[in-house]
């Protein structure tokens, strides 16, 4: 045995040296390459300065060369023609967006979790999560309304004045070259000029930061092995065959197990592993085939393919990202469709076996049909991001059972516990489900790890034991193959390391006047607390405390009694209105460092009227009720404040102002006024300019156009808001019902808020799906 290993080591040796010579003349083409190139690139400067006559030396020249040969004047009073064209065509809210062709829209609905939307690409190569009235808002962009109008199209189906939101949406579509003309993406091609690379030197970069090198080609392998045969599988007439072999096999094995005739144990190793393996891979391949011929069936597209490092181990991979734009039914296919692979190819080797038991393979066959059984099992086990987890979130309509309830676990369980607050039969789940899906994840890393010292174990101990030159190439085995392994380490060395830095940070903040000194200032700043006494400040700044809370986890729920109230020093939180009945959480703003929130329930001491999450990892100033109650309650209640603080929560509590920050609420108070009107009281009339945007807290209205009524509005409505968008005349009339109480924004607060909005969008890049087998 010791002699065979030996070999097999020096076997592997030569196979690394090999691995690295091919490496080292990649690299060797491709820098004489790049010196070839930059040998015969043309000179800028040499060029700029034949076309002007003028010597040029560098950048800076060249840029004075090309502006002093191009000055134009335009009068003072006037930009001039196309000066002036070009500013209207840069006016963002009348320009007209439209989605460029092949950009796929689906919007989905699940159970127990949060509505979204997804968005591809024209090339379906990048995915994007959003929320659902983006998804619904996002077939308009047709190229007929303008950004005003989808304004008023978000506006009228959520009743939310979001102007930025929707900025944010069309200037992030546009950056990804989702709308016409497709804006150039720039990076890249600058990237690739700067730094050109031969093929094999790119694939060797991608693989020693990745970990993987893909294959382009997969998508016409796949569409040719579909239409030479693969697509009679999919009939009725090749399912039920498949279906015959996968259980007569599996029915087969069992029966030669039964009989005992054959062993586990590996006698002829290390050339058994070694076929072994190479069996398994084939398999493997099968398995990413499989799903990739599901997503040609449904008209989907294979991104890629290729090889990769799995958890310390060797694999194939298929870029499966186009399946999510499938059905659900068709979701659950696809995940199947490798180890059905599985199933039918190895059921077709149990029977092989089961009809030659006597033939010289047949231990090795048998060996191979029982680990292969092993890995379609454990496959098919809904713990680990495997094909069974995603047929089980596709079954149960929840995709993302396994972070809710990791979430729950880290989060909320232990807050249930600690409140002794009820737990239900949907949390209990969630809980059960988190705590086996972790300890049959280490169980799943500890059975890794034995078959690793099982097969590889005596080959690494002789490649240790056989010099300095093959413990070098051991060592680089390690780095590579355990590549994943170091990174996740790193990664969650990095996550210990910030929760270390969170807490000396509060220590530091106890010890350390600026941080008191900080924490008073962004207090000060809030408009509800201007100019408060510095030796309140003094005060305040000893009392406040700082809270670190990481993503994901909620600062207070919706319902919770008022406790504290808060300033973000860093990060960003979003403010969730929570659905009693469902769960769902409608995001109504985002907060940032300087924002404040929690201080009205502690004057009111009212439930919160929201969820706050952190989305990044965040820092808080926090005030608790005690110290709130001492310093500024008083200050709050006194005259100056307390009619701010009333009006706040009644202009908040109007829908479409909720997702307003607290300094634009100030804006639309300062801009507007409350109007009771009486019953069969005109508000605005037909024809006439329109001024005024109106939302109605209380009563009825109807709409009249050419004496007809056409709707009644009730509490929460709002009318106004496109003569003021479209610089048009009234298109109907709204005439009481009964008696109807009114807030009423004049046109240039409504402005103001709209181009506050857009001045602040920014094209935040939604959250990146993808999905790989």
């Amino acid at each position: 045995m010791r002699p065979a290993r030996r070999r097999d080591a020096r076997g592997l040796k030569y196979i690394v040296i090999a691995a690295l010579m091919a490496a080292a003349a990649v690299l060797a083409i491709d820098w004489a390459r790049q010196k070839r190139r930059h040998r015969s690139r043309p000179r800028i400067d040499r060029s700029v300065e034949s076309a002007l006559g003028r010597p040029a030396t560098t950048a800076i020249d060249i840029v004075e060369l090309i502006r002093g040969a191009d000055e134009v004047e335009s009068p003072e009073d006037s930009l001039g023609g196309i000066y002036d064209a070009v500013d209207d065509a840069l006016d963002f809210r009348s320009w007209r967006p439209k989605v460029a062709a092949g950009v796929e829209v689906k919007v989905f609905e699940f159970a127990h979790a949060d509505d979204y939307a997804l968005i591809s690409t024209p090339e379906h190569n990048e995915f994007f999560e959003l929320e659902v009235w983006e998804g619904e808002l996002i077939p308009l962009m047709d190229g007929s309304r303008t950004v005003d109008e989808l304004i008023v199209e978000r506006l009228t189906a959520d009743g939310a004045l979001d102007a930025a939101s929707v900025a944010g949406l069309v200037e992030m579509l546009r950056i990804k070259g989702m709308l016409e003309p497709r804006s150039v993406q720039l990076p890249p091609l600058i990237r690739a000029r700067l730094v050109p690379a031969s093929g094999g030197r790119l694939k060797l970069r991608e693989f020693a930061k990745t970990m993987r090198i893909g294959w382009d080609g997969a998508e016409a392998f796949t569409q040719a092995m579909y239409r030479i045969g693969f697509r009679w599988l999919f009939r009725p007439s090749g399912v039920a065959v498949c279906a015959v072999l996968a259980i007569a096999g599996f029915a087969a094995l069992i029966s030669i197990a039964v009989s005992g005739r054959f062993e586990l144990e590996l006698r002829t190793a290390p050339q058994e592993t070694v076929i072994l393996l190479g069996l398994s891979f084939v398999l493997t391949a099968f398995h990413e085939l499989g799903h990739a011929l599901v997503l040609v069936h449904y008209d989907r597209r294979v991104i890629s393919s290729g090889f990769m490092i799995f958890f310390a181990a060797p694999a194939f991979y298929v870029d499966a990202s186009d399946g999510q734009m499938l059905d659900r039914r068709q979701r659950v296919i696809q995940s199947f469709g490798g180890p059905w692979a599985e199933l039918v190819l190895a059921g077709a080797a149990s029977l092989m076996l089961f009809a030659f038991p006597s033939a010289g393979f047949a231990p090795l066959l048998y060996r191979f049909a029982v680990v292969n059984y092993f890995v379609i099992f454990e496959n098919l086990i809904p713990l680990l991001r495997l094909d069974g987890y995603w047929i089980l979130t596709d079954l149960l309509n929840d995709p993302d059972l396994r972070g809710r309830s990791l979430s729950f676990i880290q989060h909320d369980l232990w807050r249930k516990l600690f409140r002794r607050e009820h737990i239900g039969l949907r949390d209990t789940g969630l809980a059960l489900y988190g705590i086996v899906g972790l300890a049959y994840t280490i169980f799943s890393f500890w059975v890794a790890l034995f078959f690793w010292q099982l097969i590889f174990g005596e080959i690494v101990a002789e490649l240790w034991r056989d010099g300095w030159f093959t413990r070098f190439l051991l060592l680089l085995l390690v780095l590579a193959f355990a590549g994943p392994l170091i990174r996740g380490a790193l990664d969650a060395g990095r996550a210990g390391w910030r929760r270390l830095k969170a807490s000396v940070n509060r220590v530091r903040f106890r010890l350390e006047t600026s941080w008191r000194i900080e924490a008073a200032q962004l207090i000060d700043d809030l408009p509800v607390f201007d100019d408060l006494p510095e030796e309140l400040l003094n005060d305040l700044a000893g009392r406040v405390r700082l809270r670190t809370v990481p993503p994901g986890r909620a600062v207070f729920e919706q319902g919770d009694r008022p406790d504290a109230m808060y300033v973000v020093r860093s990060g960003e939180l979003a403010v969730e209105d929570v659905d009693a009945e469902t769960g769902d959480a409608r995001t109504l703003r985002t907060l940032e460092r300087g924002d404040g929130f929690g201080e009205l329930g502690l004057v009111d001491m009212a439930p919160r009227a929201a969820t706050v999450r952190a989305t990044t990892n965040a820092e808080l100033f926090e005030v608790d009720k005690p110290t709130f109650d001492r310093l500024l309650a008083d200050a709050i209640d006194a005259p100056t404040f307390a009619p701010t603080l009333a009006a706040y929560a009644r202009i908040r509590a109007l829908p479409p102002f909720v997702h307003l920050p607290i300094d634009q609420i100030a804006a639309v108070l300062e801009r507007g006024e409350w109007r009771a009107y009486p019953p069969a009281e005109l508000v605005i009339t037909q024809g006439e300019p329109g001024d005024r945007f109106y939302v109605i807290e209380s009563g009825q209205t109807d709409v009249i156009r050419d004496d007809e009524v056409i709707t009644t509005l009730g509490a929460g409505a709002f009318f106004g808001e496109l003569a003021l968008l479209n610089d048009a005349p009234r298109n109907a009339s709204v005439v009481t019902r009964t008696p109807t109480q009114v807030f009423t924004l004049d046109k240039d607060g409504f402005d103001r808020i709209v181009a506050d909005d857009l001045g602040t969008a920014r094209p935040d890049e939604q959250r990146r799906r993808d999905m790989e087998h």
